[in-house]
């Protein structure tokens, strides 16, 4: 069991855990995630570490309520513990001097490219990062992001805090204004779909963390596959970071899709028993 030491709210739908996790702290970098069970009938949901503090023993998730898991993960609070937790898990990012790189975070994407965010700078690295949701309530951690970042830009689709638009439209013009020499792109596949097309007429490298069906997260049940290049990867051990030119988004997208009427039964089938409890 895995004791929660805190949690928070970050918006209506968007809940942060800090967890007592001393060896997964210890291990941990950016880039990477861990599997958890929330009760001992729930289900294994990947989540990329959004932070972590070995001297503490701690490891930080942020998780979006979306469907039955995570929805029973966001009731939880401080004292209470997970059932599972496995970690750290995945190849951590490519964190090198690599001159000016642009860290685009999407929704819940902005809690794992934080720590990327923050790892690239301490390499010495400039740091343009965007950050964008639907609206300014799905908006959080723009003060952390900007402690990480030489130039903040924050965005919202409907143009309730900060630019209105697309992440990408920020994102082309910082590639038209001047020498950008890689791109981070956390967020919905869309997304990362879209920004990897921004970039590709101007030959930046694009770097994407794909979110895929993960299971076992060893590679052993292959639920995660993705065609990268011509070539079938495995998101949990092959990634989660790959190329966002090579990626085939049709495929993730189909892999997306998948679970969808199961996924939505059992959040009907939760929610109508949490109504009974009422």
């Amino acid at each position: 069991m895995f004791k929660i030491i805190a949690s928070e709210k970050l918006t209506p739908v968007i809940d942060l855990f800090k967890i007592e996790a001393p060896a997964i702290a210890k291990k941990a970098r950016a880039g990477q995630f861990v599997i958890i069970r929330v009760d001992e009938a729930g289900e294994r949901i990947p989540l990329t570490l959004a932070d972590w503090d070995a001297k503490e023993g701690t490891i930080t998730l942020v998780a979006m309520e979306v469907g039955t898991s995570t929805k029973k993960l966001g009731q939880m609070k401080a004292g209470d513990s997970l059932h599972n937790l496995v970690g750290p898990l995945g190849l951590p990012s490519d964190i090198e001097k690599f001159g000016t790189v642009i860290c685009v975070g999407g929704g819940v994407g902005i809690a794992p490219i934080y720590p990327i965010a923050r790892s690239l700078r301490e390499a010495g690295n400039k740091i343009i990062s965007i950050i964008g949701a639907r609206n300014k309530d799905l908006l959080f951690w723009e003060d952390r992001m900007k402690t990480v970042s030489d130039e903040l830009i924050v965005t919202t689709d409907d143009g309730s805090y900060g630019r209105k638009g697309l992440v990408t439209e920020p994102l082309k013009e910082k590639l038209e204004q001047g020498k950008i020499d890689r791109v981070i792109a956390i967020g919905p596949a869309i997304m990362m779909k879209f920004c990897s097309q921004t970039t590709k007429p101007f030959n930046v490298p694009t770097i994407v963390s794909l979110n895929s069906i993960m299971v076992d997260g060893t590679g052993m049940c292959g639920c995660c596959r993705a065609s990268v290049g011509g070539t079938t990867k495995f998101a949990c051990v092959d990634g989660p970071d790959f190329d966002g030119h090579q990626v085939d988004w049709n495929t993730v997208f189909d892999r997306q899709k998948v679970y969808l009427k199961e996924e939505k039964d059992s959040l009907d089938r939760w929610e109508s028993c949490q109504c009974g409890k009422s």
